[in-house]
């Protein structure tokens, strides 16, 4: 099934937990409940190894496990965004692997190389790119310190076709807009908080890790900033606002350990986070997390 990249990209990158099993493995069927659950919400886009993924937890194996089990369990009926990324080879052979498996497109994750280059960047996108068999890039930019004129370069690579604007900076983007191809997408990389500042300086769509606990509220404040209604966007993520707390908690260490610890909430077990990433969460993150999933209905 061809569905349109565009339109997926302007609307909620839901980036999907990776479960494991009793074992400590990668276990994705259990991925099929709230794959389903987020679908029939209205997800646009599931992403599978993101960084709500644990992607920097998991061997290239399971990563390349990760997106075919996804790719499988979606069997067409939304697009599929894959992350790759790690060393060149690495990231190579998981970009072939999501083209195997039927992604739609890839997202790139920056290099965390700590003597990475824009120009040098810009090699590795083109490598990624060919060994991706020609799927569609969406960037995921972290850190725009490299400035405007770099990242208007990294966005001329071709097949790029959207970023994930991933930083506080909406100034920042607004000049990066400014300065590249009018018809890329700049989708709000910082989940639903951030999404109203950056959709008013161009950002389309953003990016979720709620949707794996409560799809239906991202889907509620997509519609909103889709219509330009932000005081309503605003109303509806102040009641989401204490899952992002806890998430953003010791350097954002548990930002993945507060999607797992509702999911057990759910009854659906994902199995704890690896480290570095922190679990479980302390008491008094619990009794938040308890407290905003009684208040909402979620458990």
């Amino acid at each position: 099934m061809t569905h349109d990249l565009d339109t997926a990209l302007a609307g909620i990158s839901g980036i999907l937990v990776t479960p494991y099993d009793n074992a400590g493995d990668v276990a994705p069927e259990k991925l099929a409940p709230i794959l389903d659950r987020a679908l029939a919400a209205g997800v646009h886009m599931p992403v599978v190894n993101g960084n709500t993924g644990e992607f920097y937890a998991l061997t290239t194996d399971e990563a390349c496990r990760m997106v075919r089990e996804v790719a499988a369990l979606m069997d067409g009926r939304a697009p599929l965004l894959a992350g790759v990324g790690r060393s060149l080879p690495d990231a190579c052979r998981l970009a072939k692997a999501s083209a195997e498996a039927g992604a739609t497109a890839l997202m790139v994750h920056q290099p965390p190389d700590p003597f990475v280059s824009p120009r040098g960047t810009v090699d590795y996108l083109k490598a990624v790119a060919d060994a991706g068999d020609g799927l569609p890039l969406m960037l995921y930019l972290r850190n725009d310190t490299m400035g405007t004129a770099a990242i208007a370069e990294l966005c001329a690579v071709e097949g790029v076709k959207g970023i994930k604007w991933a930083t506080p900076n909406p100034l920042n983007l607004a000049a990066a807009i400014d300065a590249c191809d009018p018809s890329l997408t700049w989708v709000a990389g910082l989940a639903e908080v951030w999404a109203p500042p950056l959709y008013a300086v161009g950002a389309r769509g953003f990016t979720s890790g709620l949707i794996n606990v409560w799809p239906e509220r991202s889907v509620a404040i997509h519609k909103e900033l889709a219509a330009g209604n932000y005081a309503k966007a605003n109303s509806l993520i102040a009641d989401m606002r204490a899952f992002e707390d806890i998430r953003a908690e010791e350097h954002n260490g548990t930002n993945v350990t507060g999607v797992k610890a509702a999911l057990i909430a759910q009854r659906h077990d994902c199995g704890p986070t690896r480290p570095p990433s922190a679990w479980p969460l302390t008491a008094s993150q619990q009794k938040q997390l308890d407290a905003f999933m009684a208040a909402n209905g979620l458990i």
